[in-house]
């Protein structure tokens, strides 16, 4: 029961992370029918950006403030100026295959430009551990559950309880009567590519300490927090999140219980059953469109 307990709870703080990234799919998709798929190295990049500027002898603490401020610009501001607008002219799909290539470009960048090696990186967490029902669990696990379940409390807040909010909700929902209101919906586009850059830089702070700074993170994040999405409902916020969770709990548990080695295959196996019995997603609503 004991070693149930770490398990769930490290489960919690990486599905947690994933959750945190599944919000940014669903985000872009909600307000700009954008699915992007350069969204893991969107995770990866920030973690060498402020690698980077630690070497340039910043402290920590400000290596993560320029490292937030780099990915807003690069992630947020230009990826939707340079790239989104340009391609979503011409449709979804030639949309969805620029992110592949940006994801491609990142991910080799980053290898030609840093290193092929990992990385280690500071966690904003201290070492050490605490005593939970008795039992010694990872303060890390505890820290980063706790840092990411304040981060997406705070964007349900956001969007629910503020004019802000309320004004994204109504761009994503119906542009078109959004306009006639007065609300500003290429703003608040602009802002939600803005938020899903500082949700992917701060997934980046929480889960590099973990997972090392390496170029191939994205890869296998991008993979769990898309799995996420679609699992708990691409076009729900908290499906996102539930989704995360769940994803995070079942391959902890997978690779404890069936094997290290197939420890990819249950996410898999669970999209499939998802995709079979509820396309939509556990949270999500079934969309009608018209052709």
């Amino acid at each position: 029961m004991s070693n149930l307990l770490d398990l769930l709870i490290a489960g919690l703080a990486t599905g947690a992370i994933y959750a945190i990234v599944a919000v940014g799919f669903t985000l872009l998709w909600q307000t700009s029918q954008t699915i992007n798929f350069a969204q893991g190295e969107f995770v990866m990049l920030p973690a060498f950006l402020m690698l980077g500027a630690m070497n340039a002898g910043a402290p920590f603490w400000l290596a993560i403030v320029i490292g937030i401020g780099l990915s807003m610009l690069l992630l947020g501001l230009a990826f939707k100026m340079l790239l989104v607008d340009p391609m979503l002219r011409h449709g979804v799909l030639p949309l969805a295959i620029a992110t592949m290539a940006l994801a491609i470009g990142i991910k080799e960048s980053a290898k030609q430009f840093y290193s092929a090696e990992a990385s280690p990186f500071p966690s904003i967490v201290p070492a050490g551990d605490i005593a939970i029902f008795g039992r010694a669990v990872a303060l890390q696990s505890i820290g980063v559950l706790a840092v990411a379940v304040l981060a997406v409390v705070g964007l349900t807040a956001l969007l629910n309880r503020t004019s802000i909010g309320h004004q994204m909700q109504a761009a994503a929902q119906n542009p078109t009567v959004a306009r006639i209101i007065g609300v500003p919906v290429e703003r608040m586009i602009m802002l939600t590519f803005l938020i899903n850059a500082f949700l992917v830089a701060l997934a980046s702070l929480l889960i590099t300490p973990i997972y090392l700074a390496k170029f191939s993170n994205g890869e296998v994040l991008g993979q769990a927090a898309f799995i996420a999405a679609i699992v708990g409902g691409f076009n729900q916020i908290r499906g996102a999140i539930a989704g995360g969770l769940l994803i995070g709990v079942v391959d902890n548990l997978a690779a404890a219980y069936v094997s290290t080695q197939y420890r990819a295959a249950v996410p898999l196996l669970l999209l499939i059953a998802i995709i079979l019995f509820r396309p939509q997603g556990i949270f999500g609503r079934a969309e009608e469109r018209t052709v």
